[in-house]
């Protein structure tokens, strides 16, 4: 498992905040998921503001299951989006699915 967190030193490991409200955000990240090539959305929560999706990584990376969820206060613009990749194969792609997430993400929202 990887999650993003603003403990980790890399810049696409940490969650992307922006001062937009989290419901446009929100419309982002669903748009990007739908997007990236090897990632199928599973199942969208737009109350909870929160996407599962999952990537097929190869015949070593197996499967991942991937959740996005934007957070932040209500009709105020400020949004941080986080993201967990968990699962796959005997070669981890956790930490790769987020990066393509967070790096793809940050140039569409920022």
């Amino acid at each position: 498992m990887f999650e993003t967190s603003d403990d980790h030193p890399g810049r696409w490991h940490r969650p992307v905040r922006v001062p937009t409200r989290k419901q446009d955000i929100f419309g982002a990240a669903k748009e990007m998921c739908e997007d990236l090539e090897a990632w199928t959305v599973l199942e969208i929560d737009d109350d909870a503001l929160r996407l599962t999706c999952e990537s097929k990584n190869g015949f070593l990376g197996g499967t991942s299951r991937i959740q996005v969820w934007i957070e932040g206060p209500d009709n105020i613009p400020s949004s941080t989006t986080c993201v967990r990749s968990e699962g796959g194969g005997p070669r981890d792609c956790n930490k790769a699915n987020v990066t393509e997430f967070v790096k793809k993400f940050t140039m569409r929202v920022c």
